[in-house]
C-alpha cells in the first residue's frame, strides 16, 4: 500500500533536546532510553494518579509531532502511562516528500526493534502497572502496531488507526494481542477492500479474531485534529471511545 500525500500537523520541538533519562514524575517529559543498540528518545505522559497501565503511541510518517504528543497526553488523562517513541531521532517532516524519505529510512524490522526497546523501557518504569502494554498507532504507526504486536508478546492490546503496512503482512503466528482497528471508508491509502486479507491473515495465523471498524465519510488521517481537511470529528470521537473501552478491557481499568 502507498500513503497519500497529506499536510503535516504542527511540528513540535525535536524530542530529546531536553531529554530526561529515567526521571519519574507526574508531568509530561522527554525521555531517553537504550533501545536496539542505540539511545532512543520519546515523549512520556504520566496520569495524575502517578501510575497506570502502559501504552505505546506510535507516530505518523511526519514524526513525533504535537498531535502525537497530544494523544499521549489524552491517554495519560485517561489513566495510562503513555510513551511515544521518536522513530526519527528528533526530526519532523514538513512536507510529504520529506516524510516519505524519513519513513523509508526506518525499515519495518528496524522500527520493530526500536519499539520493542520502548516496550521494555515502559514496563520497567515505576509508574507502569502490569506486565503487558497496549500499542496505539496512526498511519505508518498503525502498520508498526501490527508488526510490533506480531513480534512482541508483551503487547496485549493493539490499536491500529488506518495502518499503512509497507513491506508485506507480518507473520502473525506469534501474535498474543487482541486487535481493534479503525479505518475510513474513503481512505485511498488503506482501502477497505484490503481489510479482508488482513483479517484472514491474523485469524488464520494466530487464532485471534480482530475487530475492525469502518467509519463512513472518513478518509485517511481522520483522527488528526491538526489537519482540518482530513479530520472527521464524529468518526474520531467514536474511535477514541472504542479505543479507551478496549484498552480498559485488555489492560485493566485505568
Amino acid at each position: 500500500m502507498t500513503t497519500e500525500p497529506t499536510e503535516p500537523s504542527t511540528p513540535s520541538a525535536p524530542t530529546g533536546a531536553s531529554g530526561v533519562s529515567g526521571a519519574s514524575g507526574t508531568g509530561p517529559q522527554n525521555v531517553t532510553f537504550p533501545s536496539a543498540g542505540t539511545t532512543a528518545y520519546g515523549y512520556l505522559a504520566v496520569p495524575p494518579a502517578g501510575e497506570g497501565p502502559g501504552v505505546i503511541v506510535i507516530q505518523e510518517w511526519w514524526g513525533l509531532t504535537a498531535h502525537i504528543k497530544d494523544i499521549a497526553d489524552r491517554l495519560a488523562r485517561a489513566g495510562y502511562v503513555a510513551l511515544a517513541p521518536d522513530l526519527y531521532g528528533g526530526e519532523v517532516a514538513h512536507d510529504a516528500d520529506e516524510a516519505l524519505r524519513m519513513m523509508t529510512g526506518v525499515p519495518t524490522a528496524r522500527g520493530v526493534e526500536l519499539l520493542s526497546g520502548a516496550v521494555g523501557y515502559l514496563l520497567e518504569r515505576p509508574e507502569t502497572q502490569g506486565t503487558t502494554v497496549g500499542a496505539v498507532g496512526f498511519c505508518m504507526g498503525g502498520g508498526f502496531v501490527l508488526a510490533l504486536a506480531a513480534g512482541d508478546p508483551r503487547v496485549s492490546a493493539a490499536v491500529p488507526f488506518y495502518g499503512v503496512i509497507r513491506e508485506g503482512l507480518p507473520d502473525f503466528a506469534g501474535l498474543r494481542a487482541e486487535v481493534l482497528g479503525h479505518y475510513g471508508a474513503e481512505d485511498g491509502s488503506v482501502p477497505v477492500a484490503s481489510l479482508d486479507a488482513l483479517r484472514a491473515a491474523i485469524e488464520t495465523e494466530s487464532g485471534i479474531v480482530p475487530v475492525f471498524h469502518v467509519y463512513e465519510g472518513a478518509g485517511h488521517a481522520f483522527f488528526n485534529d491538526g489537519r482540518p481537511a482530513a479530520y472527521h470529528p464524529e468518526a474520531a470521537a467514536r474511535a477514541w471511545d472504542r479505543t479507551l473501552a478496549f484498552l480498559a478491557a485488555r489492560l485493566g481499568p485505568a
